[in-house]
């Protein structure tokens, strides 16, 4: 058994490598995060996640009360419903979902660079900034030592890859897991959230979730973003008083940039694209976008003609293939770094957040000499692996994700799409369907076993 706590390195602060840290500090087992950006506001961080019960409950579990209640607080407004439409925003059906009284047992809409912020509360003494990982080493005396590009190195008793899909660790540790090209392309627009773009929305687009099915195989989602706070980050009138104290006090609303916005995101198979399109940015890239949507109502289309040329981003999706499991070791991994997965079920952050609760909860039983530091983590995997890949095969295969995917044939594609409107529309208007279709969907965001 093990003769005292484990001193644990994460490689990666992104949601995953930061939650299982808070886990492992309020275990009182030693951890230090290491992160390639130099501050703490780096990175193109603002568009949305949606955090489900799976997600919000690993943060409850590893998070002080206080931090959580202060992430439930900075969750922009809950959508109402949720939505498919035609791209001349014709209701093709309307779901309506649970509402966000239940701390846990809902879906909340999540800034990615706020909720950075939330993860990065009180860390100072725990996340080192500007290291960018290059290698490590597997000791003798069971122990391992991480390298980066700076010449400085740092050893502990166990290593966590938590630096996503393009991950350097997975890259020595396990070079035969790879990711590859799903096949699809995004392009992810944010748009200031002003009295004009509002009324370009339907109330139920404003106040929902909206998939985009559109002719040709042009798919997009829609989503509005509303915060507690406004364009200069003061509090709005009317919040909750609780919620306003603890937002008052919280550090992170002075490093976090993100406003009341509207997140557009446009995809197709990649062969809808033009090769560069992974190099274009701003205004360019914007103009792309436009020229995809030539056919979408007037109103998207001036939603993306106001998008913030800065926020305009080409994403490549890509999707992880299955690894065999393998020995454990004082190497392991978590998140993107072995389960990348397309956007397609939009549980890829919830999986990261149910990594880092379960390897917490396996680190503290090693701490407590339950079990070996090599158990622990064996155990951990024995079950991450199954579950993880799991959602990998799922969200390859939902909402067009997936480049092969019969919408994007030239003649077969017409009735793939006839067929998921005609779907999404029967099961909306069938009441004992809708319900199944919404209780399915909360089941599966807060699925454990």
């Amino acid at each position: 058994m093990s003769p005292r706590p484990p001193h644990v390195l994460i490689i990666g602060a992104g949601t995953g490598g930061l939650c299982l840290a808070h886990g492992l500090r309020r275990a009182g087992i030693s951890v230090a995060v290491y992160e390639r950006y130099r501050t703490r506001g780096e990175g193109l961080l603002g568009y949305r996640v949606g955090i489900g019960p799976t997600g919000s409950r690993a943060l409850r579990e590893c998070l002080p009360p206080r931090l959580f209640d202060t992430y439930l607080a900075t969750c922009a407004r809950s959508p109402r419903y949720f939505n498919v439409i035609t791209q001349r925003m014709r209701q093709t059906a309307s779901f309506t979902l649970r509402p966000d009284t239940d701390p846990v047992d809902t879906e909340r809409s999540v800034a990615r660079m706020t909720l950075r912020q939330v993860l990065l509360t009180d860390m100072e003494d725990v996340v080192h900034f500007d290291k960018t990982f290059t290698r490590y080493e597997q000791r003798d005396d069971g122990t391992v030592t991480a390298h980066f590009a700076d010449g400085s190195t740092a050893t502990g008793d166990l290593l966590v890859a938590a630096d996503g899909t393009h991950s350097a660790v997975r890259r020595q540790y396990l070079p035969h897991a790879v990711t590859r090209d799903a096949g699809t392309v995004n392009i992810a627009t944010r748009i200031p959230l002003t009295p004009h773009t509002r009324r370009l929305l339907p109330p139920r687009i404003e106040q929902g979730i909206s998939l985009i099915f559109g002719t040709g195989g042009m798919m997009g989602v829609l989503h509005v973003m509303e915060f507690k706070w406004d364009a200069d980050g003061a509090l709005k009138p009317g919040v909750d008083p609780a919620d306003a104290a603890l937002l008052r006090a919280w550090p992170g609303l002075h490093h976090d940039p993100t406003r009341d916005n509207i997140n557009l995101v446009i995809w197709s198979t990649a062969r809808r694209f033009p090769p560069d399109v992974l190099q274009r940015r701003g205004e360019d890239l914007l103009m792309l976008a436009l020229r995809l949507t030539r056919n979408w109502h007037p109103h998207l289309r001036e939603l993306l003609a106001r998008s913030d040329p800065g926020s305009a981003l080409p994403i490549k999706v890509s999707t992880s293939e299955p690894v065999p499991p393998w020995k454990s070791s004082t190497v392991t991994l978590l998140g993107d770094a072995i389960h990348t997965m397309t956007p397609g079920r939009g549980v890829g952050a919830n999986t990261a957040l149910r990594d880092a609760a379960l390897l917490s909860r396996q680190l503290r039983l090693a701490a407590t000499g339950d079990k070996t530091l090599l158990q622990a983590v064996a155990d951990y995997e024995a079950a991450m692996v199954p579950y993880g890949f799991a959602r990998v095969a799922d969200s390859l295969n939902r909402s067009g994700t997936n480049g092969d995917d019969r919408m994007y044939k030239p003649v077969v594609g017409r009735l793939a799409l006839l067929g998921a409107r005609g779907y999404f529309g029967v099961t909306s208007r069938v009441p004992r369907l809708a319900r199944k279709f919404v209780n399915d969907f909360y089941t599966y965001r807060g699925e454990e076993d």
